[in-house]
Parts: C-alpha cells; sequence; structure tokens
C-alpha cells in the first residue's frame, strides 16, 4: 500500500490521472477535497484559503502575504496528514510532493503534456479560443512557478523533486496509470515502521503550526516546530519570554505529544 502525490500544469492530464489510479487501485482520490475540509476545520472560507495559496505575490505584500500563506498551508498540510496516515490515498492537490516531502516511500509523480494537448483540454472544458487557451495555460504555470519558489524555495520544474516525469506525448493516461501501479508494488514504496513514525510526527508538526497559526496571540510568529516519536521542540522567536507558557498551553492537548520543549528567544522589536 502506498501513498502517491500527482503534480501536474493547468490542464496536462494529472486530473484524470490521479483519478485513473485511484479506480484501479482502490485508492482514496483527494484534490479539492483537503481545502474544503481545512477550511471548514480551521473557521476560513474555501475561496479565502484557495486565494491565499494562489494569488500572485506583489513586493509591497510579500511578508504580510507569506504570513498568510504558510499559516493556511499548515491548515492544509494539517488535513492532509490525517488523509494519508492511513495509506491509499492519491493526492493530486496543491504541491502534495513538498508538503510530505520529508516522507519518505511517498510515490511522488509529476505529468507533463504538449502546450497543443493542454489547448485542446482548456478549450473544451473551459469554452475558450485557442488565443485564449494559450494565454490562460501559460499565466497559470508561471503563476504557478512563482508561487512555488515563494513559498517553498524551489523549482517547480526541477525533476529532482519527483520519483517519476511522465509525458503524455507519447503514452495514454490508462498506460501512465499502469506504469505507477507497477511501483505502488515495488518494495521501495512500501510503507515502514519508520515512515508511518514520519507521517504521524510530520502531523503533529501540522497540528501544532495550524492550531498556533489560528489563535490570535501566536499567529504571528515564525517558529520552527520538530517532532520525533511524539517529542516535540519548539524554537523561534517571542516578544515575551512569558509567551512560552502560552505555547504549550495552546498545544498541549494535541494527540500524539508525549513532551514538550519549548525553547524561545525573547527579541525586542522597538530597539
Amino acid at each position: 500500500m502506498s501513498i502517491i502525490t500527482v503534480s501536474r500544469g493547468t490542464f496536462s492530464g494529472g486530473n484524470n490521472l490521479a483519478e485513473c489510479l485511484a479506480k484501479k487501485l482502490g485508492y482514496k482520490a483527494l484534490s479539492r477535497e483537503i481545502l474544503v475540509e481545512a477550511a471548514e476545520r480551521y473557521g476560513i472560507s474555501e475561496s479565502d484559503l484557495s486565494n491565499a495559496i494562489m494569488a500572485k505575490p506583489a513586493i509591497e505584500e510579500r511578508l504580510s502575504l507569506k504570513i498568510d500563506r504558510i499559516r493556511y498551508l499548515s491548515f492544509i498540510q494539517a488535513t492532509l496528514c490525517d488523509h494519508v496516515k492511513d495509506d491509499n490515498v492519491v493526492y493530486y492537490g496543491h504541491a502534495g510532493h513538498l508538503l510530505l516531502k520529508n516522507v519518505c516511500r511517498v510515490i511522488k509523480v509529476k505529468v507533463i503534456a504538449p502546450m497543443e494537448l493542454r489547448v485542446t483540454f482548456a478549450m473544451e472544458r473551459m469554452k475558450l479560443s485557442q488565443e485564449e487557451a494559450i494565454s490562460y495555460i501559460r499565466r497559470m504555470d508561471k503563476y504557478r512557478q512563482k508561487w512555488t519558489k515563494f513559498l517553498y524555495g524551489v523549482d517547480w520544474n526541477d525533476p529532482s523533486l519527483y520519483d517519476l516525469v511522465l509525458s503524455l506525448k507519447e503514452i495514454s493516461i490508462q498506460t501512465a496509470c499502469n506504469m505507477i501501479s507497477i511501483m505502488t508494488e515495488a518494495p521501495e514504496f512500501q510503507l515502514t515502521e519508520e515512515s508511518k513514525r514520519a507521517i504521524a510526527d510530520l502531523a503533529i508538526e501540522s497540528r501544532i503550526k495550524a492550531k498556533l497559526a489560528s489563535d490570535s496571540k501566536t499567529r504571528n510568529y515564525f517558529l520552527k516546530i520538530e517532532a520525533k516519536d511524539g517529542n516535540v521542540k519548539i524554537s523561534g522567536r517571542v516578544r515575551n519570554i512569558n509567551d512560552e507558557n502560552t505555547i504549550r498551553e495552546i498545544v498541549r492537548d494535541i494527540p500524539g505529544i508525549k513532551t514538550i520543549d519549548c525553547s524561545c528567544i525573547q527579541y525586542y522589536p522597538n530597539s
């Protein structure tokens, strides 16, 4: 049993491939569902969550926008971790290969397709002219590259981020689906106890980030969260050293936490 992430450009066939995999393997296929659940769980609108992730960063609001995006990403990551902990999932939503980048044995796939095929898909589904379809695809690809660099500091097109890059120029969705299905049987992609613990720790880290990000007393702090076998270390800078106690109080009831080591440094913004 495996976890699969499918990354794709706009109208590159990734949605169809994910659905094909889910049907063939009997896995859950997740994309927008994670956004909807995260929005409901953390009390924000789905449109606000989606817009914060996808909006083009403006220079004058880069810092505030990045804080909002990191906050919202913690909501998405926490929700995604709850679904993948039992494996048997195909995720083709926002940056799954990066949200789960520290979890080994996840099959990270990228799908690419020739522009003419993508344009045909866009014209059919969005009722666009050829010129409008080309413009739309190029604009969305540019946005995707920019926010991946902005949020994660990586090039979305870097093949080293993936285990498999598939071009639909010469192969069908079904053939691509069959190829990935074979990979799920390989020992390299079977979840081990170690990888399950890594997922559990990532789930704890993401829940802590989400809870701190949703609390007005801690939402603007950049804190480093590390979990190892349920033992949590929190570090970073706080305005008041007493905020360490506030942080512990906010996160102490999160399931899976065994111990909390909160070692923060006070900073003086007006000095």
